[in-house]
């Protein structure tokens, strides 16, 4: 049997310089946490066992991952990323003696890297097979404060030096540890085991136990990042604009390549839990949020903002139409300066026209609502028209009630319909 492959992500840090009361890895990027983005990238990789090492904010980071195969230790005192291993040394062998395994694969991962791909942790995991494990380096024009890695002419672990102990020789390097590991467990704990603290900053540094093995265990493999982003790590609010805009560019290049038509792709947000499909167009400035769902042959105007939402084929947002929780059925069309809340429903071939607003209301097929409308707490048969100024008055100061509005009813301009209140098919105001 092979040995299983888990994956023990380092999420303590207090993340001091995002002057943030939310701890580090629960930043979003691209509409999902740091965290959650390592998580993900760790399943794809075939991790069936995640451990996350949590320190400041430990409650908030539980609460956001309440995930059956996720467990989480506590680091109580920030000691390093080699004391933050050290603690996981009890969860990972009763995973192991679950499997039924006497060893095991671990990834080492940073909660905040979260453009780490599943095809560079599976590369990392098979390069340590029958050796001391597997590091990811990046070479950087500009490596600054992050540790170097020397390793020799067979791709082989020489050392990884930090920068604050390094010499101006060893700074000269610019191939720098990109933090993320493939180790053998439970070997990999002798070599914590050892650790001391004479460094320059007086912590059990993780690369001491790497350099560790690599000289006592048949090596360790370096493998290069195709990608240097994917090292890219967050410390601050700079950090995390660089790597949600790059995350941003790697979903419009997913939909790109999917057929859909981004006008402006440095101008349109597609967040991670968006699905779209293909000849559907979207326009500069579009942002579509949440668990949105884009239907065929779309065309989104500028300016549309859409959360939680889904669009049927053929609907079309004209420039500035704000959706929340909506769903629009085939052909339907909205905007331009439209607003849908939650329970918003337009029926095929429904529309409504500038500033008119929806909520918890549905307009059935062919249904009009051209201008300065507002439609909640109600129910508009097909064909209907809903003139200009037209109010659905839903609330009478304790209680909502709700305005039923028959097929082929021509409701006229600013008509006030005080619910609970029922205008006939066919009927006119």
């Amino acid at each position: 049997m092979s040995a299983p492959r888990l994956a023990v992500i380092l999420a303590a840090g207090k993340g001091t310089r995002m002057r943030s009361a939310r701890p580090k890895v629960l930043h979003p990027v691209a509409g999902r946490p740091m965290l959650g983005w390592v998580l993900d990238a760790a399943r794809a990789a075939g991790c069936t066992h995640l451990v996350v090492v949590v320190g400041h904010g430990a409650e908030a980071v539980r609460e956001a991952f309440p995930d059956e195969d996720v467990t989480f230790v506590v680091q109580e005192e920030q000691k390093g990323t080699g004391h933050a291993l050290q603690v996981t040394r009890e969860a990972v062998q009763e995973i192991l003696a679950g499997e039924g395994a006497a060893e095991g694969r671990i990834l080492v991962l940073s909660g905040d890297v979260p453009l780490v791909s599943p095809a560079t942790l599976d590369a990392l995991a098979s390069a340590a097979d029958g050796r001391g494990g597997s590091l990811a380096v990046a070479t950087l024009d500009e490596p600054g404060a992050l540790g170097r890695v020397l390793d020799d002419d067979r791709g082989h672990l020489e050392r990884i030096v930090e920068a604050r102990d390094a010499s101006p020789e060893e700074l000269a390097v610019c191939r720098i540890n990109a933090g993320l590991y493939a180790l053998p467990a439970p070997a990999i704990f002798e070599h914590l085991a050892e650790l001391g603290t004479d460094n320059a900053q007086g912590e059990l540094y993780l690369t001491d136990a790497v350099g560790a093995a690599a000289r006592s265990e048949g090596g360790v493999a370096v493998v290069e990042l195709e990608d240097p982003a994917e090292a890219w790590g967050v410390n601050d609010r700079a950090d995390l604009a660089k790597v949600h805009r790059r995350a941003l560019r790697r979903q419009a290049a997913r939909w790109m390549a999917e057929g859909v038509t981004l006008l402006d792709p440095e101008h349109t947000v597609i967040e991670a839990g968006v699905e779209l499909a293909r000849d559907t167009v979207l326009h500069p400035g579009v942002s579509l949020l949440g668990a949105t769902r884009i239907g065929e042959g779309c065309e989104l105007h500028q300016g549309t903002w859409v959360k939680d939402s889904r669009l049927e084929d053929r609907v079309v947002l004209h420039p500035y139409s704000v959706l929340d929780g909506a769903h629009l059925e085939t052909g339907a069309q909205a905007g331009p300066f439209a607003r849908l809340r939650p329970g918003a429903r337009l029926g095929e071939g429904a529309r409504i026209g500038n500033f008119v607003e929806v909520k918890n209301a549905r307009l059935g097929p062919g249904a009009k609502a051209g201008h300065l409308a507002y439609l909640g707490d109600a129910a508009v048969g097909a064909e209907a028209n809903i003139g200009a100024g037209v109010v659905t008055c839903n609330y009478d100061g304790q209680t909502k009630h709700r305005t039923e509005i028959g097929e082929g009813a021509f409701v006229g301009s600013d008509t006030m319909l005080v619910a609970p209140v029922t205008v006939g098919a066919g009927a006119s105001t």
